[in-house]
């Protein structure tokens, strides 16, 4: 094991060097938050696919291979889908925005009144999504070192928060790089051929395993349907997949960037419940399907190998963690903060006396205001932390906060951007009746149900179209600045000089 526990080192001491390194590139707000709006496509592909396929993906994704079979994919599957569609439709006109968070959107397309209210939601989701990522840590270095669940949870927080903190999206931009190589390299390349030879390959997958391991739909049609409800949609809204989108540095970039990326996580998704599916024929009993990944590696893959998939492990644990915890500093600061310290009789009125100006041009973000960002990644960071500590379990708290995410802010997010008639008093509404009526049947029938999405997004659509078309339309001026900033721009405009990433 030495060999394996000198891999992980020198992994998680290069993880603080880019942190470092990316600390010197980080000299402006832009800079911080979305890298400079500069990367090609190589990197950008490369993060993206690094944020949305963290711990759950890997360790969950061969958990439910092992428990189902290949209809274990569907859950990665889905997240794969709904970057796809995020890609293909959305992430051009997104990018062109040149905002830092969906919240400024929603500003933009409704005059600024649905603002601070998606910002809360927002900002509980990341907060949620940062603190079930940190409590990865806890499973993976007690498999590689040993270490009680307090110490893991410190040491994997401390160096995600470290190097976040440093460098901002440039940090993470350059570890996510790392991270999805290592990803490649430890589960596609090692760890998937390995796993089938050691089980005997597919024709002995079949003659062990009931049928049901190999329907497409063995996992079920409705938790399917639930799967592309809350991951593939939750792709489409989240504060952590659109801070990455606004790191393109073109329309080109974004959206074939993204569609390799979600490409990759199909394939991922495929191999991740193969995995599972052989470490059900070679360890049929294992107290926890979750335990399937951590097994197979430990049993299956010669030293060295193995640290390398272990690294492989965490480094999906680290890129969701720390594009977690980015968006959810980039939240509290931008739209809950901000808007808290200026008050909201003194903000700057746009076009129209509603819509809020034109953000800062880039120059003006200085120092101080990348030094405001990274304090607040650092209060994040420490809050994530002690929340992990204090938490054992929070399946159900991260299905709470997809649920209300989802039922809340779906609607309104893609009705402005694909029908100019809704406007910010039926944006409010569904965010208020979608979020009220998941939370209610989550309440009734258990936060684990399949009904509370279901039942939230109709109320949502509902109050949506009936209060919009019942009130006043979006002022006109508004609507212009927002067909203005959505229209396309020249190429020489459409991004900052710099590093490419290709």
């Amino acid at each position: 094991m030495a060999v394996d526990y000198a891999v992980i080192v020198l992994y998680l001491a290069g993880m603080l060097a880019m942190g470092w390194w990316g600390m010197r590139r980080a000299t402006s707000k832009s800079d911080f938050l979305v890298a400079g709006r500069r990367l090609g496509p190589a990197m950008y592909s490369g993060t993206m696919a690094a944020i949305v396929l963290g711990g759950a993906s890997t360790i969950g994704g061969v958990g439910l291979g092992y428990q189902y079979g290949l209809s274990g994919a569907w859950m990665v599957f889905a997240i794969g889908l709904g970057l796809l569609g995020l890609s293909v439709f959305f992430s051009a006109r997104i990018a062109r925005l040149k905002v830092y968070t969906v919240s400024e959107m929603l500003d933009l397309r409704y005059g600024g009144a649905a603002g601070i209210i998606s910002g809360v939601v927002m900002w509980a989701y990341t907060l949620m999504l940062a603190v079930t990522s940190t409590l990865a840590y806890a499973t993976i270095f007690d498999v590689l070192f040993g270490l009680d669940r307090t110490l893991a949870i410190v040491l994997g927080g401390a160096i995600v928060v470290a190097y976040s903190t440093l460098g901002g999206m440039w940090s993470i931009t350059l570890t996510d790089m790392v991270q999805f190589v290592v990803k490649t390299i430890g589960v596609l390349v090692l760890l998937l051929p390995l796993a089938l030879v050691k089980a005997g390959g597919f024709a002995q997958l079949k003659a062990q395993l009931p049928s049901d391991y190999f329907a497409p739909l063995g996992i079920g049609g409705q938790t399917v349907f639930t799967y592309v409800l809350i991951y593939s949609f939750g792709m489409l809204i989240g504060q952590d997949i659109w801070q990455r989108v606004f790191t393109a540095r073109s329309d080109r970039v974004a959206r074939l960037g993204g569609t390799a990326a979600g490409t990759y996580c199909l394939v991922y998704a495929v191999a991740g419940a193969v995995i599972g599916t052989a470490a059900k024929v070679l360890y049929p009993h294992l107290g926890s399907p979750d335990d399937a990944f951590a097994t197979i590696v430990k049993d299956a893959l010669p030293v060295g190998v193995r640290g390398l998939v272990l690294a492989a492990a965490l480094s999906a644990v680290m890129s969701t963690s720390s594009g977690a915890l980015i968006a959810c500093a980039t939240v509290a600061n931008n739209d809950i903060w901000a808007r808290v310290r200026r008050g909201a009789g003194r903000r700057p009125a746009g076009p129209g006396g509603a819509a809020p100006e034109e953000p800062a041009p880039e120059a003006s973000a200085g120092h101080d205001e990348v030094r405001g960002n990274r304090l607040f990644i650092l209060l994040m960071g420490v809050a994530v932390i002690v929340i992990a500590l204090a938490l054992n379990d929070v399946v159900e708290a991260l299905t709470l906060a997809y649920n209300v995410l989802v039922g809340g802010l779906l609607v309104p997010i893609l009705g402005g951007l694909l029908w100019k008639r809704g406007n910010a008093a039926g944006a409010l509404a569904a965010i208020g009746v979608g979020g009220v009526t998941v939370v209610g049947l989550m309440v009734a029938l258990g936060v684990l149900a399949n009904e509370p999405i279901y039942y939230g997004l109709l109320a949502s659509l509902v109050a949506y179209v009936a209060v919009s078309l019942a009130t006043r339309p979006t002022d006109a001026a508004v609507l212009t600045a927002w067909r203005e900033r959505l229209g396309p721009r020249p190429a020489a405009v459409a991004g900052a000089p710099g590093p490419a990433g290709d």
